[in-house]
């Protein structure tokens, strides 16, 4: 599998771009924000909430950054208008986190102060190890400053992960909100698990640690493994559908559109059958939903930092019977 993504990820810059939107369109909502609402409304029916994340990450200079704070700020105002069962997710590297941290953490306040007038959550999207520690960093400085309607994105493949459970949960208390994932991110082997079993398992272990901790934890995998894993984790802590979070001696409250202490979230356009078999038995489920001009240039960064991407892309478009929508 290895060798095929690397074959595709050679090839696949020399594909003409329409076939490259071909295959992007399916995880995609659009270029517009306009787009994404109605894909939102469209598949609320399947009682799914969303998470609308603007595509574009690391810029080069601060003075980016100001497009991203104005888009936020009207998919924030669009949530709230359409009564739209959603929160959104921002990278902080569009912010300026690798240029000027304290310039990003400001970037980041506005666009959480903003959200907080109208209880949306915001989630910070955890990217490559070079911004694993300052994208913690902004989380719990956005606590320190009384914003609770924040949280963070780890990845089970990083050593460092279980650590990072603690440190965040000890930092922010009842109002630790967790999303968790393998990660798309191919990271040296120094610091992090290679072998798909090991991350697996490794991803395992966080989510017993957040659901022990008494954080809410999003579960964000279309791996079997790591959902059916969950799912056993789940009852045996007490915790579904239509079930008040027993970890804690008083309830505690969360931002709206939050489930009781956790719930699933799957991307768009992937492990549709999954998701909704999980909304069907009372699962709160969760549909990332992005939107934008750069689509090709996100699809692509994607491929080359994690070509086996590639055969998942390719194993759709040829068994789609595998990965329904």
């Amino acid at each position: 599998m290895g060798l095929f993504g690397r074959l595709m990820v050679t090839f696949l810059p020399f594909a003409p771009r329409f076939v490259i939107r071909l295959v992007a369109k399916r995880y995609m909502a659009g270029e517009s924000l306009e787009q994404a609402i109605d894909v939102m409304e469209s598949l609320s029916s399947e009682g799914a909430c969303f998470t609308v994340d603007v595509l574009g990450e690391e810029i080069k200079s601060l003075e980016e950054s100001s497009w991203f704070i104005e888009e936020y700020e009207r998919v924030i105002e669009a949530i709230s208008e359409r009564s739209l069962d959603a929160s959104i997710s921002i990278k902080p590297t569009a912010l300026g986190l690798l240029i000027d941290e304290q310039e990003a953490h400001s970037n980041i306040e506005r666009i959480v102060r903003k959200a907080a007038e109208t209880d949306t959550f915001v989630r910070l999207d955890m990217e490559d190890h070079r911004a694993t520690q300052a994208t913690i960093d902004a989380s719990i400085a956005m606590h320190s400053k009384g914003l609770s309607n924040v949280g963070v994105v780890l990845q089970g493949r990083m050593f460092r992960t279980i650590d990072d459970i603690r440190k965040v949960c000890k930092a922010t208390e009842r109002g630790t909100d967790f999303r968790i994932c393998k990660g798309i991110y191919l990271e040296p082997s120094d610091i992090a698990y290679t072998s798909y079993q090991d991350i697996v398992d490794a991803t395992n272990r966080a989510i017993d640690e957040m659901l022990d901790s008494g954080a809410y934890t999003a579960i964000a995998s279309h791996d079997s493994p790591v959902i059916e894993h969950s799912l056993k984790a789940l009852e045996l802590r007490g915790l579904g559908p239509g079930i008040s979070d027993p970890r804690h001696d008083q309830p505690v409250t969360r931002n709206r559109g939050k489930g009781p202490g956790y719930e699933f979230q799957f991307l768009l356009g992937v492990r549709g059958n999954i998701r909704r078999n999980l909304s069907r038995i009372g699962h709160r489920t969760r549909i990332y939903i992005p939107y934008g001009t750069k689509w090709y240039e996100y699809g692509m960064r994607r491929l080359r930092e994690n070509p086996d991407v590639a055969v998942h892309i390719t194993k759709s478009l040829l068994m789609p019977w595998t990965n329904r929508r």
